[in-house]
């Protein structure tokens, strides 16, 4: 080979030598550009999530309450139809409006929902249809006291087939009435809840008309003592919120509440009673708050339906009252009754034949004089006993709204 071929050779070499030198320069150049500006790039940290300050809680369950269905004769008449069946919807239709808004609706059941095979009965040993219960199921009544002083009018067998009547509406909280002592003990362990709000229910009488349960079956008929309702509510108080008593106490036909209703509703209140609902002496009393503030009593909400065909018997007090729960940001509870309002109800009548007929409740404000004569006085006479020991109680429910 000649020189100036070795010499280009040569050049040639260099010159590729020179590009590779130059590629791999650029190669690590790029990467220490980039590596400089990450290294360039400030390091934000991350944010801690902000906390959220914890916040008071309010739970609220509104309750509605009813008086007596005291079904004489006339009103299961009234409500039998052609075939032989029962409808007491009609009688209603102007309450469920009302009582179908609220969580918890509560009415007193008088007489014996003992059913059609041990026959029909009126005043003074009663025997009812079990079609008075689906009307109020209808009308949205989810609350039911069974301890009165008819319960044992048919005796043993009227309280079993009234008990499983009720068993066959398991949405319905009952007390009063059971089929065994079993049952009795965990019906008054059972923790009822809406809301968050945890309750529990119990119903009493103190008569029984002289017919006693028989020995070693109190459970037919939940007859009241101090004892008995103090080792009651113990199962339960500091299971719930609220306990919620029916009591079927006081004295017949008369708007004065009686010493022993004081003395049952303090007794009640000292063993952690929230709200104490009364029936028994078919006429309204007064409402109070006793205990500052600890319980609230409904002395009698009177009769809600019935034919005992006086003005004052067919006069019944609806009520009304909020449960409120309260818990703060260290989770402690206070828990309330608050808010009462009530309105009075009336059962119409159409008089035929020295009979009544077309039984139907309807709330004072959607009377007038032509279903009764001067319905505005004997507004302004039941007002003046229910507010006698709560004069700021407000008039006028919720559910009228």
């Amino acid at each position: 080979m000649s020189k100036k071929r070795k010499v280009r050779v040569k050049k040639s070499g260099r010159i590729l030598l020179v590009l590779i030198l130059a590629v791999v320069l650029g190669v690590f150049a790029l990467d220490y550009l980039d590596f400089s500006r990450l290294s360039e790039k400030k390091i934000i940290p991350k944010e801690k999530p902000v906390e959220k300050k914890k916040q008071p809680q309010t739970y609220q369950a509104k309750v509605f309450m009813v008086g007596d269905a005291l079904i004489h004769w006339g009103v299961y008449n009234d409500a039998k139809k052609s075939d032989g069946s029962y409808d007491f919807k009609p009688m209603l239709e102007a309450i469920k409006p009302i009582s179908s808004k609220y969580d918890i609706a509560y009415y007193n059941q008088e007489t014996i929902l003992g059913g059609a095979s041990l026959g029909y009965s009126s005043y003074p040993m009663f025997n009812s249809p079990q079609e008075v219960g689906d009307a109020f199921i209808d009308a949205g009544f989810n609350m039911v006291s069974l301890a009165t002083n008819h319960t044992m009018d048919k005796r043993e067998q009227g309280v079993l087939n009234s008990v499983a009547y009720w068993k066959e509406h398991g949405d319905v909280v009952t007390s009063g009435q059971w089929s065994s002592e079993e049952e009795r003990e965990a019906s008054i362990a059972k923790v009822y809840e809406v809301n968050h709000i945890k309750y529990a229910f119990i119903s009493y009488t103190i008569w029984n008309n002289g017919l006693p349960t028989p020995a070693g079956k109190s459970y037919l008929n939940n007859e009241y003592s101090d004892e008995k309702a103090a080792a009651d509510i113990a199962k339960v108080r500091d299971q719930v919120d609220f306990v919620i008593v029916a009591m079927h106490w006081g004295t017949e036909y008369s708007f004065r509440v009686d010493n022993k209703q004081e003395e049952i509703a303090n007794t009640l209140s000292n063993l952690g009673v929230d709200l104490i609902i009364g029936a028994h002496p078919h006429v309204i009393q007064t409402v109070e708050s006793i205990n500052d503030g600890k319980t609230f009593v409904v002395y009698s909400l009177g009769n809600f339906i019935s034919d005992q065909n006086d003005v004052d018997n067919f006069t019944g007090l609806a009520f009304e009252v909020t449960l409120n729960k309260y818990v703060d940001i260290n989770d402690q509870i206070t828990n309330t009754v608050i808010n009462p309002k009530a309105q009075l109800v009336y059962t119409t009548t159409t008089p035929r034949g020295g009979v009544n007929h077309d039984f139907k409740v309807v709330p004072y404000p959607q009377l007038d004089d032509s279903k009764l004569r001067g319905y505005n006085t004997y507004y302004e006479k039941y007002k003046a006993i229910v507010n006698e020991r709560y004069p700021d109680l407000t008039w006028g429910l919720s559910g009228e709204g």
